[in-house]
């Protein structure tokens, strides 16, 4: 019998949550749900989910059609409750993508990309002072960090700091923050003789808290490796690896 990963209790929450969406509470919901999960936690082929979860298509086309909708970004955005925006820290993670998941329909490259490591999509991840995931892009391993940041930083409320690495040393990104009403906390590269009155020591250092977010979303199998042909799919993988993280708050 395979492992679980919902207790009653997260269950009832995450089910409530999922009402809202008008997803119909068929009787085995929650097994559907639970070989969703597996398979993130796992990183199997669909073929392969144990036959207590359901027929692995069921479970899958059910994963699909939700995917496409996007009600997993908004389980996310549902259980995002309260974040300390107070510090905000920004990075950026490659992802192997694994042979399988090359081969989709069209000419679209689904956030696969070629970089150093080989063909790579990589995670763009906003997490608060919590070390909880607050906002996420997915793309293509060859995309630089400063061209993402903007994108994250816009979407996200008023923020007092935000901490990020030398690889967001940019000037657009930094008039951007101040434009916002907050401040940047990031290094000056070692050949810069520009002035950084707003970068804290300090607080820099906290910035192993959104490492540690990485290390927790990674802990599953089907979010370090990406198995997803479709762009979306993976996304949606890594929103519900994110909402795990949210559920228990």
């Amino acid at each position: 019998m395979p492992r679980y990963m919902l207790s009653d209790e997260l269950w009832s929450k995450l089910k409530r949550i999922m009402l809202q969406f008008s997803i119909y509470d068929k009787r085995n919901l929650r097994m559907m749900v639970e070989g969703i999960l597996y398979r993130m936690r796992v990183g199997c082929p669909w073929r392969d989910i144990p036959e207590q979860f359901g027929k692995w298509n069921s479970v899958y086309r059910k994963f699909n059609v939700w995917s496409k909708k996007g009600i997993w970004r908004c389980l996310l955005d549902a259980l995002i409750f309260e974040p300390d925006l107070e510090w905000v820290f920004i990075d950026g993670s490659y992802v192997k993508a694994h042979q399988h998941s090359a081969g989709a329909i069209g000419k679209s490259p689904q956030a696969i990309g070629k970089s150093r490591a080989g063909r790579t999509s990589k995670i763009h991840l906003a997490i608060d002072a919590y070390g909880l995931p607050i906002a996420f892009n997915i793309t293509g391993g060859e995309v630089n960090d400063c061209t993402e940041a903007p994108g994250i930083i816009e979407s996200l409320p008023d923020t007092e700091f935000f901490i990020m690495d030398k690889g967001y040393e940019s000037e657009r990104i930094r008039e951007m923050i101040e434009a916002r009403g907050g401040k940047a906390v990031i290094p000056r590269k070692r050949n810069s003789k520009r002035e950084n009155p707003t970068f804290d020591r300090h607080l820099y250092k906290q910035r192993h808290l959104v490492e540690n977010a990485f290390a927790n979303l990674k802990r599953f199998r089907g979010v370090a490796t990406r198995y997803d042909k479709l762009g979306r799919n993976y996304e949606s993988t890594v929103a519900i690896a994110c909402s795990y993280l949210w559920l228990p708050m």
